[in-house]
């Protein structure tokens, strides 16, 4: 059951025969399969471009005390309070100095909007499920439960990340707090 404007409800069957309904499909098919690439040091990530609400270069960040290291505190956006993840301290990597090349990703998740701090955006690719495999399961020494899919891409590998796993209930609960 989905919820509309009105407050009603309506099944899927009666969507299929809503017209207003079909954008929304279409635009979701439209992003199927196209991932935001981004590098952690040699490493080239790709996340959903439908949790992608926008790219902006470093900004200045305000700390805010008593959070996880890899949280860097809180930007102003327009407005918004949007807390701010670096990506490569989350993942325990060496921190380095932001530069002309880094961004923030914000993304939006079900709860909470948050900015991902990268080394460098690099591209939109579009990626078919028959280029995806499955990560390395925990019998074979690897598990990183960050990682949904490994796509192929003219034979460079892009880890592909699953936005809802990045941060714990746990963590999207603090982060609402901020």
């Amino acid at each position: 059951m989905f919820k509309l404007e009105r407050g009603k409800t309506m099944t899927e069957q009666t969507m299929k025969q809503d017209p207003r309904l079909e954008q929304v499909e279409t635009v979701e098919d439209t992003q199927r399969g196209k991932y935001l690439t981004f590098a952690i040091g040699k490493e080239t990530y790709g996340i959903e471009i439908r949790f992608v609400t926008e790219i902006i270069g470093i900004q200045p960040i305000t700390e805010v005390p008593e959070v996880p290291e890899y949280v860097k505190g809180i930007i102003n956006l327009r407005g918004k309070i949007i807390p701010v993840i670096d990506v490569r301290l989350k993942f325990r990597k060496d921190a380095i100095a932001y530069d002309d090349r880094t961004c923030i990703i914000v993304i939006a998740l079900d709860n909470v909007t948050v900015g991902l701090i990268v080394d460098n955006v690099a591209e939109v690719l579009s990626i078919g499920e028959d280029h995806i495999v499955p990560p390395p399961d925990a019998r074979t020494g690897f598990q990183n439960r960050y990682i949904k899919g490994i796509g192929n891409v003219d034979d460079n590998v892009k880890l592909l990340l699953d936005c809802a796993l990045l941060l714990t209930d746990d963590e999207v609960e603090k982060l609402e707090a901020i």
